[in-house]
């Protein structure tokens, strides 16, 4: 009998409407993207610009469509403030993550980040020294302490044109921090910034308490590096799809969190433009081609990674 793969499928709403560049979609009501997103068949989704932050009126506004909350990204400072000032900031976030029922909250490190900025990639922020990360380690642990309280698990999201953005970026800061720090682990992210997707998962899969499913053009991200592009110019040009539209293999990073035991959400999360990419047909495709791949693991019939 085939062991279940126990994850559910979610999605995050920047198919329909980017928080960091409103004019992608911003004319998107939200009752749109999430009718279309259960019409489709996704069980949850992230949180956006344009939910409720009252923790019953998102709790309706979800259920009128039966979806889950998923998680919400918090736009985290711990690079340059402290921890106390950090818990103040977060308690209305964290506190609408847990009333319905999040169990993880995507952390984005956002202290001198240029992702949302018109700024070239490579003048991202970069710690100074060993002290400098050894400190932001330190933060990040008390921080990640006070989620657990709540019953939420830091979800560390690696970023362009943030402090943890490559690979190397990603091995120090799991080294530095304890087991509180759960880590969000985007497929899209880690290959735009040069790395090998199933090669960091198997580095760090015992820390992934959640996942991205985002794939990438690697034409685009060639052009977004040669040209000298900042992060909202290669989302423009189209550097990120849905999976199963670009140049990641799902299979095997699927795989891997399957026979590791991984329950938890596969997220689809990829920056578009909806007028250039449809929301409707790209989330489609997303989910169709996730649930596929989900259902061959459950069923055996996709031979294994190597």
């Amino acid at each position: 009998m085939a062991t279940p793969f126990n994850v559910k499928i979610g999605i995050n709403p920047i198919s329909w409407m980017n928080d960091d560049l409103p004019s992608l979609g911003g004319e998107t009501p939200l009752e749109q993207a999430l009718s279309e997103g259960a019409e489709i068949g996704y069980r949850g989704f992230e949180l956006g610009n344009k939910f409720p932050r009252q923790p019953e009126a998102l709790r309706a506004v979800l259920g009128k469509y039966q979806l889950e909350c998923v998680s919400g990204w918090y736009s985290g400072q711990l690079a340059t403030r402290s921890v106390e000032e950090e818990i103040v900031a977060v308690e209305a976030h964290l506190n609408l993550l847990a009333a319905n029922g999040a169990q993880v909250m995507v952390y984005g490190e956002v202290a001198d980040s240029i992702q949302g900025a018109p700024t070239p990639l490579y003048q991202r922020p970069r710690f100074g020294s060993e002290a400098a990360w050894q400190g932001y380690a330190q933060r990040l642990d008390q921080f990640a302490r006070h989620l657990l309280q709540r019953g939420v698990r830091l979800a560390y999201h690696h970023h362009m044109g943030a402090y943890v953005e490559t690979p190397e970026d990603l091995d120090k800061l799991m080294a530095l921090t304890g087991e509180e720090v759960g880590l969000l682990f985007d497929s899209g992210h880690i290959a735009f910034a040069g790395g090998d997707p199933l090669a960091v998962l198997q580095r760090h899969l015992d820390r992934v308490c959640h996942v991205h499913c985002k794939d990438v053009r690697p034409a685009v991200v060639k052009l977004a590096r040669n040209r000298d592009w900042s992060f909202l110019q290669a989302v423009i040009n189209g550097a990120f799809t849905v999976p199963g539209d670009g140049a990641i293999d799902f299979a095997p990073l699927l795989q891997l969190l399957y026979r590791r035991g991984y329950s938890g959400w596969l997220v689809v999360e990829a920056e578009q433009d909806p007028a250039v990419a449809p929301s409707y047909r790209y989330a489609q495709m997303g989910y169709r081609h996730l649930s596929t791949l989900v259902a061959a693991i459950e069923n055996g019939s996709l031979q294994e990674a190597a």
